[in-house]
C-alpha cells in the first residue's frame, strides 16, 4: 500500500478559515507601506548560494546549519532564500536602483530554513520585509520603527514591546569583540557547546544565547555600549529622541545583537509574551555596509522583516478578522429556465458590490434554504417558475424571516435599502 501523501515536515498548508486572517494582515500592511511611499519588489525564491554566504556570514547558524542548498543540473550551488534583504540588495545592484537614489522597497513571500518545527517557527515561513536605501541619518531608522508601530495600530494588535540597541560601526565592534573574547576565554569552562563554537567564529552571538545556563555569564559580560564610537553614540541618541518625541515606548537592551552579520548601528526587535518562546514578531536595523559588501558603492540602508505566521497567531487571538467568505446573498432557484436567470441575477448582484453564493446543486426549495441558512448569508434571492413568468425576484431576509416579491429591475434597490437600514 502506498504511503499516505502529506506536506513536508515544517511546511504547512493554509486552509480556508486561516487565509482570511492572512488576507487582512497583508492588506493592512500594504496600505500602511503605501502611505509611507514604499513600493513592492519581487525576487526569485532561489538564489546563488554565494549571495547568502557573503551577506549573512559563513559562520552564522543560518548558513552553517539551516539553509536549503543544492546543486542544479549545471553543477551550480543554489539555495532557497532564508531571508529577503540579500535578494533585495542583489536585485537593486543588478538593475541599478541604488546609484544616487533613495529607494523605499518592500517584499513579501516564503523563506526557508531547516529548523526544528514548533509553533510559530516553521521550515517554510513567510515574511514581509521593508528596506530603505540611500538615507544615512537616524531619521530613516526612526521612520521604519514608526512605520512598524503604525502597522500594529492598524491591525489592532496589543502587548507588543520594542527593544533597541546599537552595534556601532565595524571598527568599534572589532574592539569590543576582542574584549568579549578575552572575557569568555577567562570563563571557558562555563561555555556550552554552541558558545564554544561561536567563540571562535562569532562571539557576539553568545550574547544571544537562549540557554538558561548561559544567562548569568552573559549578564556579566562587557557592554558593547562602553565601546561605541562617537558617531554611533550620536546616531543612537538622535534615534531615541525621535522615538521619544513620537511617543513610541522602548527599552534599550545592550544584549540585543541579531543573528545576521551585516547589521551596523541600530538594531531593534518587536516582541510579545503572548506566543510563548517564539516572542519576536518583527526585527531589523541598519546595514550600511551590505551593498558595498555585495559589490556596489557604499550605500546606507536600514530595514526590517516581520514573521507573518506569528503575526497571524496574534491577530487570531487578539483581533479576529472579518469573516470575508460569508456571502451577503444566497441565490436559490428551482424550475425550468431558472438556473440561467438565477446566474444572471447573481452577476448583477456582484456588479452592485454584494458577495453572492449561487447554489450549484439546485434541488428542492427546502434543501436550498437549509444550505442558505448554513452559509450565514444575510439575504436569499429566490427565483422559481412563477418569478420567471412574472419577471420578479423574491428578496428574503434570512435573519428576520421577512420576504418581499419585487420587480426584477428593483431588487437591487430593495437589497441595498434593507442592508443599509440594518447596519
Amino acid at each position: 500500500m502506498a504511503a499516505k501523501l502529506q506536506a513536508v515536515r515544517g511546511m504547512n498548508d493554509l486552509l480556508p478559515g486561516e487565509t482570511e486572517y492572512w488576507q487582512k494582515l497583508e492588506a493592512d500592511v500594504a496600505d500602511v507601506l503605501a502611505s509611507y511611499g514604499y513600493r513592492q519588489i519581487r525576487t526569485p525564491v532561489v538564489e546563488k548560494t554565494e549571495l547568502f554566504k557573503r551577506s549573512i556570514g559563513e559562520v552564522t547558524d543560518i548558513v552553517e546549519k539551516e539553509m536549503y542548498t543544492f546543486e542544479d543540473r549545471n553543477g551550480d550551488s543554489l539555495t532557497l532564500r532564508p531571508e529577503g534583504t540579500a535578494s533585495t540588495v542583489r536585485a537593486g545592484l543588478q538593475h541599478g536602483l541604488f546609484h544616487n537614489q533613495v529607494q523605499r522597497l518592500w517584499y513579501a513571500g516564503p523563506m526557508f530554513r531547516h529548523e526544528r518545527p514548533q509553533k510559530g517557527r516553521y521550515r517554510q515561513f513567510h515574511q514581509i520585509g521593508v528596506e530603505a536605501f540611500g538615507m544615512a541619518g537616524p531619521e530613516a531608522d526612526a521612520e521604519i520603527i514608526l512605520l512598524s508601530a503604525r502597522i500594529w495600530q492598524r491591525m489592532g494588535l496589543k502587548n507588543l514591546r520594542l527593544e533597541l540597541n546599537s552595534l556601532g560601526t565595524p571598527q568599534s565592534r572589532a574592539l569590543y569583540r576582542d574584549r568579549l573574547v578575552a572575557y569568555y576565554n577567562a570563563h571557558a569552562s562555563q561555555l556550552d557547546e554552541d558558545s564554544q563554537r561561536r567563540l571562535r567564529s562569532n562571539p557576539l552571538r553568545i550574547l544571544d544565547s537562549k540557554n538558561p545556563a548561559m544567562q548569568a555569564l552573559n549578564a556579566g559580560a562587557p557592554s558593547l555600549h562602553d565601546y561605541l564610537d562617537e558617531e554611533s553614540r550620536a546616531h543612537f541618541a538622535a534615534l531615541r529622541a525621535h522615538l521619544d518625541a513620537a511617543g513610541v515606548a522602548y527599552t534599550v537592551n545592550p544584549r540585543l545583537v541579531r543573528g545576521l552579520d551585516y547589521y551596523t548601528k541600530t538594531v531593534f526587535e518587536w516582541m510579545t509574551d503572548d506566543l510563548g518562546a517564539q516572542g519576536t514578531v518583527c526585527a531589523g536595523g541598519r546595514y550600511d555596509g551590505l551593498v558595498e559588501q555585495l559589490g556596489g558603492r557604499a550605500t546606507p540602508a536600514c530595514g526590517f522583516g516581520m514573521g507573518l505566521e506569528r503575526l497571524v497567531l496574534l491577530l487570531m487571538n487578539q483581533n479576529p478578522a472579518p469573516d470575508h467568505h460569508v456571502p451577503d446573498i444566497y441565490l436559490v432557484w428551482h424550475g425550468a429556465g431558472a438556473a440561467q436567470a438565477a446566474m444572471q441575477v447573481a452577476e448583477e448582484s456582484r456588479n452592485a458590490g454584494f458577495r453572492v453564493l449561487f447554489d450549484g446543486n439546485g434541488g428542492s426549495f427546502k434543501s436550498q434554504f437549509k444550505r442558505a441558512d448554513k452559509s450565514g448569508a444575510r439575504f436569499a434571492l429566490v427565483l422559481g417558475e412563477q418569478e420567471l413568468q412574472d419577471d420578479k425576484v423574491v428578496v428574503k431576509d434570512l435573519t428576520r424571516g421577512e420576504q418581499n416579491t419585487v420587480a426584477r429591475d428593483k431588487y437591487i434597490q430593495t437589497l441595498s435599502a434593507q442592508a443599509g437600514a440594518n447596519q
